[in-house]
């Protein structure tokens, strides 16, 4: 492999003139203009920008749930812009957590049988769900409720038990949309701290956020603005950076 396909490889995400174009009878609405991003392994990054920017929709398509209407887009230099949903489903397997601002917990499923749901997709063994599911909830202080619901837990119990889902596959990327956005100032920071935790252990982490000063936490902000890239700033040193192993 030569040094210029080392290069283009060393990103985990890297997207070339990503568009996307929501279209009714009366409206066009152009959610993201040519975006051109890149996020190397074991990178935080936070994305910031007003409502309807093209936030959400930038991260619905990093995470495979949806697919741009132009543009390229590299998973592990692999181009997955034309993937089918089987093949997007496939491929989030495994490598993609998500963490929502309303939690998206099953209300009829227990926390535990919340958090196993990623491994059941995965066919996992039912005794190392059990081992796997009891160890993730223990390191999330939420052990002691793994037979309650959803409702009968707070807002911050709620989005650990949200963390442990995304986390229980030890996925490579997590993306967070607005994971503190429900909660109040205390439990906002202990999500954080457990985000800072999961990228400190090597997972790669793209947070939206309307709130800077958890943005300032990450490694690099972006901004976008009316579904363009617009700033990017470094927040604090990332050495992996554009580095050749």
């Amino acid at each position: 492999m030569n040094l210029a396909s080392m290069k283009k490889n060393q990103f985990m995400i890297r997207t070339v003139n990503l568009s996307k174009i929501f279209r009714t009878e009366m409206v066009e609405t152009t959610a993201l203009h040519e975006v051109n991003f890149k996020v190397s392994k074991g990178e935080f990054v936070a994305i910031m920008g007003p409502s309807g920017c093209g936030k959400s929709t930038l991260l619905n398509i990093l995470g495979l749930l949806d697919n741009s209407d132009s543009g390229e887009y590299y998973f592990e230099g692999i181009d997955v812009s034309g993937f089918g949903e089987k093949q997007r489903t496939n491929l989030r397997k495994g490598n993609i957590g998500f963490i929502f601002q309303s939690f998206n917990l099953i209300d009829e499923l227990t926390i535990f049988e919340n958090v196993e749901l990623p491994l059941l997709a995965m066919k996992v063994p039912m005794a190392e769900r059990k081992v796997r599911v009891e160890e993730i909830l223990d390191q999330m202080r939420i052990g002691h409720r793994r037979s309650h619901f959803p409702r009968q837990l707070s807002g911050g119990q709620q989005q650990r038990a949200a963390i442990a889902r995304a986390l229980i596959t030890s996925p490579k990327l997590i993306l967070a949309d607005e994971p503190t956005g429900n909660l109040d100032s205390s439990n906002g920071e202990q999500v954080m701290q457990l985000l800072e935790e999961m990228n400190a252990a090597g997972t790669t982490i793209i947070m939206v956020t309307h709130s800077l000063n958890h943005a300032e936490r990450a490694h690099r902000i972006v901004n976008l603005f009316d579904g363009n890239l617009v700033m990017e700033r470094s927040e604090k040193v990332f050495e992996s950076i554009n580095r050749v192993v």
